[in-house]
């Protein structure tokens, strides 16, 4: 009786530990990168050479005192950072890491349902808030985050195609001769740029921008719901990173458990210090040219491109195609 439970307090403390240290030392690598790249150190206080800043950075968060405004809904202002990291933990658990919490024929699938869900705690943290900056930032970010969505899960659907399956499992198998990245990358260089967005980074950071919106729908936070909602933003990020790593630069090595696992951590790593080169090199977007890449570049794009793997698909498996 006991053996069930440990299994389900010990698998899921195993997932999250790792993903949030790495969301820690995320945040100082970020710091370091930029500051070098702007000719500067970068925090080197803390610790060796600044190892220990994150860990500074968090207990300064959660001891100082929660400020609430007095007009705000008590429990939804608190439910939704819960919400948002809860969700960005769980989205790990058919992560192949190398073997993942929970195996599951329809990792996709899961990952989209989840990931959509997260909405929720932006639009409840701004609702929640009882500020019309907070919720005015909430609407633009659920735009966001809702139209980028669409080109995701279109090319998340042309890979389904491509690899033969919905679990991700079978993205190993499917890239044992060629990485995906090669055949489909006009669907690699959208899905990265789309994961900048979803994932609320530079030049989309437009939920959040620090010039103009003082933050967006987060303006009211503070102290410990503030960091849940960083800790959330940061899992995210290396989550998207993760899955294009599995979907595009599948390892070659299926049957080494230990190197696919490295061969992971090296390519998500790369394409996390991708993100923050880019947040250094590029101004932020205006919201119409934001809006306008999507609807009127990727969602065509992407369409055209599901078709076509759609076609390929049923002649090459000998079908008549569809009249």
């Amino acid at each position: 009786m006991t053996d069930p439970i440990i299994k389900l307090l010990v698998i899921p403390i195993t997932f999250m530990v790792p993903v949030l240290l790495a969301v820690a030392f995320l945040t100082l690598l970020e710091r370091k990168v930029l500051g070098y790249i702007q000719a500067r150190k970068g925090p080197n206080t803390v610790g060796p050479t600044g190892l220990l800043q994150p860990i500074a950075d968090g207990v300064k968060l959660f001891i100082k005192e929660p400020i609430r405004p007095s007009t705000s809904s008590p429990l939804l202002f608190i439910f939704a950072p819960v919400l948002a990291l809860t969700l960005a933990l769980a989205l790990w658990a058919p992560m192949p890491l190398p073997l993942p919490a929970a195996d599951l024929n329809l990792s996709f699938l899961f990952i989209l349902a989840l990931s959509s869900t997260a909405v929720y705690s932006i639009l409840g943290s701004g609702w929640a808030s009882n500020s019309k900056y907070a919720l005015m930032g909430a609407l633009r970010a659920v735009a966001q985050t809702i139209s980028y969505e669409v080109s995701l899960g279109l090319i998340m659907l042309s890979m389904v195609i491509l690899s033969g399956g919905f679990s991700l499992q079978t993205f190993n198998t499917a890239q044992e001769t060629i990485w995906l990245v090669l055949p489909a990358w006009p669907l690699a260089a959208m899905w990265y740029t789309s994961t900048l967005a979803e994932t609320n980074r530079a030049p989309f950071d437009l939920t959040e921008g620090e010039s103009e919106l003082v933050s967006g729908f987060n303006v009211e936070y503070a102290a410990g719901p503030f960091a849940l909602f960083f800790l959330a933003e940061y899992a995210n990020i290396l989550l998207m990173n993760t899955l294009s790593a599995v979907m595009f630069l599948g390892s070659s090595l299926p049957s080494v458990p230990e190197m696919l696992t490295i061969s992971l951590m090296i390519k998500t790593a790369f394409l996390s210090t991708l993100f923050l080169w880019v947040r250094a090199s590029y101004p932020r977007f205006r919201y119409d040219q934001l809006m306008f890449l999507i609807w009127k570049n990727f969602l065509p794009l992407t369409l055209a491109m599901v078709l076509w793997h759609f076609s390929l698909s049923v002649a090459f498996a000998g079908l008549p195609p569809l009249a």
